[in-house]
């Protein structure tokens, strides 16, 4: 007996015996409630629990439920991972070795995406018209996160430096600058980041490959949907025959600058050698002629406002002769087909059929602004060449 009451005592109130006794006193167990509010010290702002199936309580982020309009006015890929798409080998997963154009283009997608969703915008400044659309300033205007890791952390970066050009921060986050005190602006590993985030999209998958020496992580396509989506709509745009932008064939209606959108990623495409990747499959004509075209909209949409030297196609049989376009070399139609991209483009600016309703003048200045750093990224890729 005294062993018994010994080892009752050392076991205390927290043992459990195989028939445990009832007791009043005995602790209740944790209220569903009580996990439904978290501590007052949490950072992020608490919302009322939201009744859920079984009775139990859910703690919400009013945050996570706002971006409804943003995910209906935006694609569900960026630019980048587009135009990573064109340049991915679909069963091998990997970028050619000798693409050195691809890691600069990149970049210059992130400032191209911020300006589509309205992120950043160049600064008001009259006198800012004096120089190229390159040297122009640009400023953060929304500082609300995007919810894609890249377009967040240059975002992050531009609100706490001071105003630097379009051009400037391209060569800053892709490395390409002799300033060392900015070294730290530099966008590290963002192929490999951007395949990740198209790994967790399903788009898709990893593999690990051998090659020769060493093992590397390799991304071959898991849903070809996507990439067929993106070469459908590079080769709409570029392969029409007729006058009219076949705009069925590119975003979805509620896409906000849907024109602007697929025109900027086929210019993009192109300065960083992947538009060969969709093109493949055509003749050597036709492809020499869709080189051509996209050689046109880089010269017409690099300039602000877009295609301000394109004219309507000649009325009078007397000027159909005549050659109209970037340096009079395109053909009536394709100035026609110029002029209607421009036409929606504008559209656009003014919120008709882009997802936006017309919000006054200055609204429509801010649409203004923000196309304007679209129009500076095009002049940017135009003079690739010289660049790099």
């Amino acid at each position: 007996m005294a062993s018994t009451s010994t080892l009752s005592r050392r076991r205390g109130a927290g043992a459990t015996s195989a028939n445990p006794p009832h007791s009043s006193t005995s602790t209740p167990a944790p209220s569903s409630s009580i996990l439904a509010h978290p501590s007052p010290s949490s950072s992020r702002p608490v919302t009322p629990a939201l009744p859920a199936q079984g009775g139990h309580k859910i703690v919400y982020d009013e945050r996570d439920l706002s971006d409804a309009n943003e995910d209906r006015i935006n694609p569900r890929l960026t630019l980048m991972e587009e135009v990573l798409l064109l340049g991915l080998k679909d069963k091998q997963g990997y970028l050619s070795f000798w693409n050195d154009n691809i890691s600069y283009t990149l970049r210059g997608c992130i400032v191209l995406e911020l300006a589509l969703r309205h992120r950043i915008a160049m600064v008001r400044d009259p006198n800012r018209r004096r120089f190229p659309l390159a040297d122009r300033y640009i400023e953060v205007v929304d500082d609300r996160l995007t919810g894609e890791v890249l377009l967040d952390e240059a975002l992050k970066m531009m609100k706490v430096s001071e105003r630097m050009s379009v051009g400037t921060w391209i060569d800053l986050m892709s490395g390409e600058t002799w300033n060392v005190m900015k070294i730290g602006y530099q966008l590290k590993q963002v192929r490999e980041r951007l395949a990740k985030g198209l790994v967790d999209k399903g788009v898709l998958r990893t593999e690990k490959r051998n090659f020769l020496l060493f093992d590397m992580a390799t991304h071959p396509v898991a849903d070809p949907t996507f990439k067929d989506d993106v070469l459908r709509r590079t080769l709409s745009l570029l392969t029409t025959r007729t006058a009219a932008v076949p705009t069925s064939s590119l975003y979805g209606e509620t896409v906000r600058y849907r024109t602007i959108r697929a025109v900027s990623m086929v210019c993009a495409a192109f300065a960083a050698n992947v538009l060969e990747n969709a093109l493949v499959h055509l003749s050597y004509d036709a492809r020499e002629t869709a080189f051509a075209k996209c050689d046109e909209l880089l010269a017409e949409f690099s300039q602000w406002p877009f295609g301000a030297s394109v004219r309507p196609p000649p009325s009078s049989s007397a000027a159909a002769g005549a050659g109209i376009g970037a340096g009079g070399s395109a053909t009536n139609a394709e100035s026609a087909n110029l002029a209607e991209i421009n036409r929606l483009a504008r559209s656009e600016i003014v919120g008709q059929g882009a997802g936006d309703q017309v919000g006054g003048a200055e609204q429509q200045t801010m649409r203004e602004l923000h196309l304007e750093v679209v129009a500076a990224c095009v002049e940017v890729f135009r003079r690739m060449d010289s660049l790099l």
